[in-house]
């Protein structure tokens, strides 16, 4: 509890930067209507750009990360934000180009690398252990509470002021209180590292040092690369399913309105998961309950499919998507902090998200394709449900993770799973 009462503000800055940067996943499904209307894109054209961005940070996020472990994340989240959110309102001037289109996201994906969910984890991860799994399910908790915000503010701001100012007002405002929660709380233990290791310069002492894998050591760990691939995996089907529930529930017949209230109450359901999990991971077995917890995920692509969905089932499914997927990001900083430790966490974790990023892109185009291919999504929606099981399976299967003692007075205590 002491941890708690120190950084909570930490948590909650942190939380809120994540949730910026997590608003796109929500708000994609909710503009694709009326962008797609209005320009007579399919949903494939739509998708694309949001696809090839995440490739793109796939491919730089270790570059970023190593920039983490060098220079810490204050310095490079305040500038991002801004940038951040200029570009998201930049959306508003798309003219109907494909070409103008496809370079918005370039941009967007430069810019996003800048709060990326690694800048989030390394910052709280470095600061809390005993409550780590419960703080990085708080922090994460910004794309659920976006999840949550996103789709029903969206489509009210879509209805009232069209979609162009939709993106200004959502880009403008929480990007404002982002940046203003983390200019005044942001900070993480690389700040406290540099000044320690300045004063034992200054002193002919041994530089203290975070415990944890050299990026050799961690190419060889086979339990980050089991948990590398479930994450792939996981991502790939759950973020597909995040942009794509607003068309599978209008398509099922139900109201705009009632879709987007649907959607958000997955968020809510998001929201419970991560604060759940995080606690379990602190308590009980991870693998055991990463596992059960991404294993789940099937059964809301079981219930969505066309012949057995009701509306009823269609609520649960809601619930089931928005509790598991709620906690894949989680569950991979979580592991990787204990698995890793935190000496070279950006540029590991910066690996992973390389990971996630290519799945959350290559899962909404493998939706879009699979929708114009057969004109549904329920063969989409059983490759979901198979690569459910199997991320659930290979977390299942992790063995204990190491105790990192560090030179420092930093001591992380590992728990053998």
């Amino acid at each position: 509890m002491d941890e708690w009462r120190r950084h909570w503000p930490l948590v909650l800055a942190a939380s809120t930067g994540f949730g910026f940067f997590s608003v796109m996943q929500s708000y994609t499904g909710i503009f694709m209507g009326p962008v797609g209307a209005a320009f007579g894109w399919n949903k494939t054209q739509l998708t694309a750009g949001l696809s090839m961005s995440s490739v793109i940070v796939a491919f730089l996020s270790p570059f970023f990360g190593v920039l983490i472990d060098r220079w810490g994340t204050r310095r490079l989240a305040l500038p991002g934000l801004i940038m951040y959110s200029l570009v998201f309102a930049g959306f508003s001037l798309i003219s109907g180009s494909m070409f103008q289109w496809m370079a918005m996201w370039v941009i967007f994906a430069l810019v996003s690398l800048t709060i990326k969910s690694t800048v989030w984890t390394a910052a709280v991860a470095s600061v809390f252990n005993r409550g780590r799994g419960l703080a990085i399910g708080v922090t994460l908790s910004g794309t659920a509470l976006a999840q949550v915000i996103v789709p029903p503010l969206g489509n009210w701001l879509i209805g009232d002021f069209g979609w162009r100012m939709a993106f200004v007002l959502i880009g403008t405002i929480w990007g404002g209180i982002a940046f203003l929660l983390c200019l005044f709380f942001l900070f993480d233990r690389h700040d406290e590292m540099r000044k320690a290791r300045a004063n034992a310069a200054a002193n002919a002492a041994p530089a203290p040092s975070l415990p944890g894998l050299t990026a050799r050591e961690a190419l060889r760990c086979a339990a980050l690369w089991r948990i590398g691939l479930s994450t792939f995996i996981i991502m790939m089907v759950t973020i597909a399913l995040v942009v794509h529930q607003f068309p599978i529930l209008v398509e099922a017949g139900i109201s705009r309105e009632n879709a987007a209230l649907l959607v958000s109450l997955g968020g809510v359901a998001g929201i419970l998961g991560k604060i759940v999990t995080g606690a379990l991971l602190d308590r009980y077995k991870p693998n055991w309950v990463g596992g059960v917890t991404l294993s789940s995920a099937a059964l809301a692509f079981v219930l969505l499919l066309e012949d057995i969905r009701t509306p009823s089932l269609i609520v649960v499914a809601m619930v089931i998507n928005g509790y598991a997927s709620g906690t894949k990001l989680q569950i991979c900083g979580y592991l990787t902090t204990r698995y890793a430790g935190l000496k070279n966490f950006g540029l590991i974790f910066g690996i992973m998200a390389s990971v996630i990023s290519l799945s959350s892109g290559l899962g909404p185009l493998l939706g879009g394709i699979s929708y114009d291919a057969y004109g549904n999504y329920n063969a989409f929606l059983v490759i979901g449900m198979v690569g459910s099981l199997i991320s659930g399976y290979l977390i299942f299967g992790l063995g204990a993770y190491p105790h990192w003692q560090s030179s420092s007075e930093y001591s992380d205590t590992g728990r053998a799973p």
